[in-house]
């Protein structure tokens, strides 16, 4: 997913300032990273939780998801959904 003034776009945030624009950006990334973990985490065991920290590329991370948690792809999904929901709901506040 591209954060980016097309997301901003489908967020209805156009009219945003522009000195706002990336630090808001930077965020929904960050929130959705977190909120995704947090779901992809759970119903993981520890031993899977520290094997998955250390991979360092993205192939091998996607390569482990699919075989630990191969409900990933519907969390992210389910996750991003929720997020611009969220936003949207918000959007009169945002701008």
């Amino acid at each position: 997913m591209q954060f980016d003034e097309n997301f901003l776009q489908e967020m209805g945030l156009s009219a945003m300032p522009e000195d706002q624009k990336q630090a808001f950006l930077n965020y929904v990334k960050e929130e959705l990273e977190v909120r995704i973990g947090e779901r992809i985490s759970k119903g993981l065991t520890e031993v899977q939780l520290n094997e998955f920290d250390l991979i360092d590329n993205q192939a091998d991370a996607t390569e482990w998801l699919e075989k630990n948690r191969p409900d990933y792809r519907e969390i992210v999904a389910r996750t991003i959904e929720e997020m611009k929901a969220e936003i949207r709901a918000n959007r009169s506040k945002l701008i």
